[in-house]
């Protein structure tokens, strides 16, 4: 029996290798192609019977000698806004939250709080830790295994209900120090009232991709494919026999093939199995039926009912995620592309041949740089409902590519040449309604690349670097007419901007040497309060150093209330959490928050998170919890985790 496994090559390297057969050349570099691109109408299948024959069709026409090529997220997670929490009884302390992109709708993470409680899952165990005795109060083991404990997971809380999110197999994520899932997709529903306990479990079909919470309702996208048998070739056949053998399978494939299979076991643990059903599948008008989304939708406080997560699907891809109050989008950044090759399930398999030389080798074909992105509307209970699909030339850096505002979605997006050489970036404005293009702003950063996105009201702020860091400056107000406004050209970048108060602007990235080598973590204090002539007022640079907060704003913490920042920090000879203040003026160092090296390790332990608590700096590690004073930073409390 053969399997197939993906050996993923992304375009990006594609462009790579095309660059390097033809730089002898002297040609001149090939300007980025663009295509006209507007609304993509979302259509929904009228019955069972058409939903099978397009979704055939459209996956012969996508099937390869070796199976379905598939979108690989290659995911910089990215958030924001460490929101105060008001105290909603004077017996609970005034505490930071997640640093979420838009206010009010929630991300999940690594560690969550209501204050009064800090719950964490490490190792596959949910831990609940009480913030006044400082003492894990009770934990819950969610693994089925040993080989679960590595399992990531994130987190979303409401009231007495945790959401624990593991990710699946196959998932290439980049989240914290995760790189490669355990098990299988679960999303696992605890009840903190008493003693933890599971309320109910749910096993979909496919990966995680994110989930966005507002109020107690979880939206939560999953990623799905086709499961079809392919032939067994013959030894001697050609990849175009191959191909034609494929696709004759893929047309035989019952609906069942690809509509996304859902398992709910409840408290008791009673097993419930379903499928999302044809008539609440849709597709936009183009799409290639190797993939689905669907999303699951669960209130945290009714818990599972009788409809189960009300799932939808989508036959597209997708990788990212960015959600409001009242609205949810999904974006495929262009594809990633996978070439299956086949191997044996035994150990002593020998390796598959090489083509003979009168057999002709497949060309890659770089696919063009396009965004998809798809809108649902997620103002009303329960499920979300579609509303339209459009397309962008580019790609995304991650959702901050992404913000909606007075009715219309601001996209950032770079677009680079076919050989490589050449790039830009554009910010495109499309209306909500129909993610039709009202307009666009184009030609930011040439030869460049996004290294960050953020947008504030009509105020739209993006940093793109090869050896300078531009900052530009962007008037959205018409969006028939995006216009740069100003622009701030300085060594580094911005990996992420921050809102910093009236007129601040904060940056978390990298410095770099003139001819663009970075040189270690830089934190930038900007005043834009003229949009004209943005200005740094203030850098702190640590030499030969990191921090996860570049790539990952949940690890940013800032508390508007007295200036208090915290980042991850990795050096050479130490890791930690780097404190710092940042007010009106500038950025100082406050100092650096070390946990302790554990027994039998000989390194410091890498903090991942970190969160206010009254008066206190609670910081994270897979090693355990540490809590120190906010005045002094003295340590007050070690809470270990292993």
């Amino acid at each position: 029996m053969k399997t197939l496994i993906r050996t993923a090559v992304t375009a990006a390297a594609l462009v790579t290798v095309a660059a390097a057969c033809t730089s002898s050349t002297g040609e001149a570099p090939v300007p980025p192609k663009k295509t006209t691109l507007g609304a993509v109408r979302l259509v929904a299948y009228t019955s069972c019977d058409d939903m099978l024959a397009g979704l055939r069709e459209k996956a012969a026409a996508n099937v390869g000698p070796w199976g379905f090529g598939g979108v690989m997220p290659l995911t910089a997670r990215a958030e924001d806004t460490a929101a105060i929490t008001p105290n909603a009884k004077t017996a609970v302390p005034e505490h930071s939250t997640t640093n979420v992109h838009e206010a009010g709708v929630d991300e999940p993470d690594l560690v969550k709080t209501d204050g009064n409680r800090v719950i964490t899952v490490t190792g596959g165990t949910l831990r609940v830790v009480d913030t006044a005795t400082r003492k894990v109060t009770s934990t819950l083991k969610l693994t089925e295994g040993d080989e679960r404990v590595f399992a990531p997971a994130d987190l979303l809380l409401s009231g007495d209900r945790a959401l624990v999110l593991f990710r699946g197999y196959g998932d290439i994520m980049f989240k914290g120090r995760s790189m490669v899932p355990l098990g299988d997709t679960r999303y696992v529903l605890v009840d903190l009232s008493g003693g933890p306990k599971v309320l109910s479990t749910v096993k979909p079909q496919g990966t995680y991709v994110d989930a966005r919470m507002v109020g107690s309702t979880v939206r939560i996208v999953t990623r799905s494919q086709p499961e079809i048998t392919l032939p067994q070739p013959k030894e001697d056949a050609s990849e175009a026999e191959r191909i034609k053998a494929n696709q004759a399978a893929v047309r035989q494939a019952p609906i069942d093939a690809w509509l996304p299979k859902i398992e709910i076991t409840d408290t008791s643990g009673a097993v419930r199995k379903d499928a999302v059903r044809c008539e609440r599948v849709s597709h936009p008008a183009d799409y290639t039926g190797t993939s689905l989304l669907t999303v699951h939708t669960l209130d945290l406080a009714q818990g599972v009912t009788a409809t189960g997560t009300d799932p939808i699907s989508l036959a597209a891809d997708g990788d990212i995620v960015y959600g409001t109050g009242t609205s949810l989008y999904v974006a495929s950044n262009p594809r990633w592309w996978s070439f299956p090759m086949p191997i044996e399930d035994t150990p002593d398999a020998a390796p598959a041949e090489e083509p003979t030389p009168e057999e002709p080798k497949p060309t890659p074909t770089i696919p063009p740089e396009e965004t998809e992105i798809h809108r649902f509307d997620v103002a009303s209970p329960g499920p979300p409902s579609y509303v339209a699909s459009g397309k962008v030339n580019g790609r995304l850096l991650n959702q901050y590519s992404m913000s909606e505002h007075d009715g219309h979605l601001r996209v950032a997006t770079t677009l680079t040449s076919a050989d490589g050489k050449n790039s830009s970036s554009t910010v495109h404005v499309l209306k909500a309604d129909t993610l039709a293009k009202s307009g666009e702003v184009g030609g930011l950063g040439e030869g460049e690349r996004i290294y960050s996105v953020r947008f504030i009201g009509p105020i739209g702020y993006c940093v793109t670097f090869k050896q300078v860091d531009p900052l530009y400056t962007l008037d959205l107000r018409d969006p028939a007419a995006p216009k740069v406004t100003g622009e701030l050209k300085i060594t580094g970048y911005s990996a992420y901007l921050h809102p910093g108060g009236e007129g601040r602007l904060i940056g978390i990235g990298q410095e770099a040497s003139e001819q663009g080598r970075t040189l270690g973590t830089q934190v930038s204090l900007f005043d834009v309060s003229d949009p004209a002539s943005p200005r740094r007022l203030s850098q702190l640079f640590q030499k030969d150093s990191g921090s996860e907060a570049e790539w990952d704003p949940h690890a940013f913490l800032y508390w508007p209330k007295t200036g208090l920042s915290v980042i991850p920090l990795t050096q050479q000879t130490e890791s930690g959490a780097l404190v710092l203040k940042i007010d009106d003026s500038g950025v100082s160092k406050l100092g650096m928050i070390k946990h302790p090296v554990q027994e039998g390790q000989d390194y410091q332990p890498g903090i991942q998170r970190s969160m206010v608590i009254g008066e206190t700096i609670w910081t994270f590690s897979q090693e355990g919890i540490q809590v120190n004073d906010a005045a002094t930073l003295a340590s007050q409390a070690w809470i270990p985790l292993r």
